[in-house]
């Protein structure tokens, strides 16, 4: 919701202000969480760099798609690319991080997976937008969470390496007098509001992939597209029909299962972090 009134405004544009904003509050934080030690000792470590650089890459990709999607009326696209990106990070856990999945688990993975697939095959044509949003999210997840940073210099340092390319953009769309910046006051806040809307949830799940198990992280992302897709039909209007509730009705019933198995056996859901 907070993106729509940025249509018509190019996304680039869009993504270059969420850099810098995000750089301004995260300096501030670091200033003031005392945290200039870590930033210095990453900035000497190239192979964490190198990582970090992989993934403000990743995170301008998502970025750029989902801005994409609000502003063509495609946000129940970008919904089910969020639906997607659980069942990605599961099937990453499971590859490189060896995280086993009990019985009743794979089934509720089964479940989502159905509804996403019916989800697909009910909006008629290659959903790339979704696809490249799911791909780039649980890559940029699976990442952060391996690497040896804590969440907030490692966010830093991300849009540290975005903000060249951000400032090179913002010159460009002045010299041309495309910026949407600066050109309504009630626009230009909502660019100046962009930090914090981009910077308090990411810390939060970086957060959140330090603490606990990538595929418990990755089922409960779902409520992220639950919400955009409830914001897309009802509040902006967008078409669903009855076939897509029975994808709804399927994710749903797998993210069931699946909590219900971490209530279970709680000791599943949160194990000892590796680091931070």
């Amino acid at each position: 919701m907070y993106w729509k009134p940025f249509r018509g405004v190019s996304p680039l544009e869009v993504i270059s202000h969420r850099v810098i904003w995000s750089l301004l509050l995260l300096g501030i934080l670091v200033f003031a969480f005392r945290e200039g030690a870590e930033v210095r000792s990453l900035l000497r470590n190239g192979k964490r760099l190198g990582v970090l650089f992989l993934t403000a890459s990743l995170l301008s990709v998502n970025w750029g798609l989902f801005i994409y999607a609000v502003g063509i009326g495609q946000v129940v696209q970008s919904s089910l690319g969020y639906f997607l990106n659980p069942l990605v990070s599961i099937v990453l856990a499971f590859v490189f991080l060896r995280e086993r999945l009990t019985g009743w688990q794979v089934a509720a993975v089964i479940l989502a997976a159905a509804g996403a697939a019916h989800f697909g095959w009910h909006i008629g044509t290659v959903p790339w937008i979704a696809i490249g949003i799911a791909l780039s999210f649980a890559l940029y997840g699976l990442l952060r969470k391996i690497v040896a940073v804590s969440p907030l210099v490692g966010l830093l340092v991300e849009t540290a390496l975005m903000t060249p390319a951000a400032l090179g953009l913002i010159a460009f769309f002045a010299a041309r007098g495309q910026a949407g910046f600066g050109s309504e006051l009630s626009l230009t806040l909502l660019f100046l509001g962009a930090g914090v809307v981009t910077t308090l949830p990411l810390l939060w799940f970086n957060k959140a992939a330090k603490l606990l198990r990538l595929s418990t992280l990755g089922f409960l992302q779902f409520l992220t597209p639950t919400l955009q897709l409830l914001v897309g039909v009802c509040v902006f209007h967008e078409p669903f029909s009855h076939r897509a509730a029975v994808s709804f009705a399927l994710i749903w019933s797998g993210i069931g299962l699946y909590l219900l198995t971490l209530w279970k056996s709680p000791d599943n859901a949160v194990p000892v972090p590796t680091s931070d």
